[in-house]
């Protein structure tokens, strides 16, 4: 890659990070709005809102941002996961190429290429299924296949299986 291409990549993922960040600032203000006012439904005197049906309210909502703060948590650990795997799969050379294969004008890989792609992970994933690569591996080929479940399963059996990885070798 020339050093132009690499300044581009460099400024594409420093935005995507600044946007990312905008977007969990957003959400930590709107879930702070939130607590306030659940805090407000459930200390108030005012005799309108002084009621058991808004106590309720109040404390539903004052659920809510820590629900909110949960999911993105984990969104973004998953994120934070998901990258670290692509990592050291990029570093080791073992990405799927999927340059080659046939696309939608949408830019997705057509069906039946996707479909022969799984079948030949798939035989990979079978050989040495306690292996975080292979499961890696499958998870792409299921999501490259549109099988959202079953990719994101994967996922989470390789992140699993590389973080025990990682702790036998530390």
């Amino acid at each position: 890659m020339s050093a132009a291409g690499s300044g581009d990549v460099r400024r594409e993922v420093i935005k995507l990070i600044a946007f990312i960040a905008f977007l969990v600032v957003a959400l930590l203000v709107y879930f702070a709005g939130l607590g306030q006012r659940a805090i407000f439904l459930l200390t108030t005197s005012d005799p309108a809102y002084d009621t058991l049906v808004f106590k309720a309210v109040g404390i539903g909502v004052l659920i809510l941002p820590f629900v909110g703060v949960w999911a993105l948590a984990s969104t973004l650990r998953a994120a934070w996961d998901h990258q670290r795997l692509a990592r050291r799969m990029h570093e080791e050379g073992r990405e799927l190429d999927t340059s080659d294969l046939p696309r939608r004008p949408s830019g997705r890989i057509e069906k039946a290429a996707a479909d022969q792609l799984f079948e030949k992970v798939k035989a990979e994933f079978e050989a040495d299924p306690d292996n975080w690569r292979t499961n890696y591996r499958a998870a792409r080929a299921y999501d490259y296949a549109g099988d959202r479940t079953r990719a994101r399963e994967m996922m989470r059996r390789a992140v699993e299986l590389e973080r025990v990885e990682r702790a036998t070798q530390a």
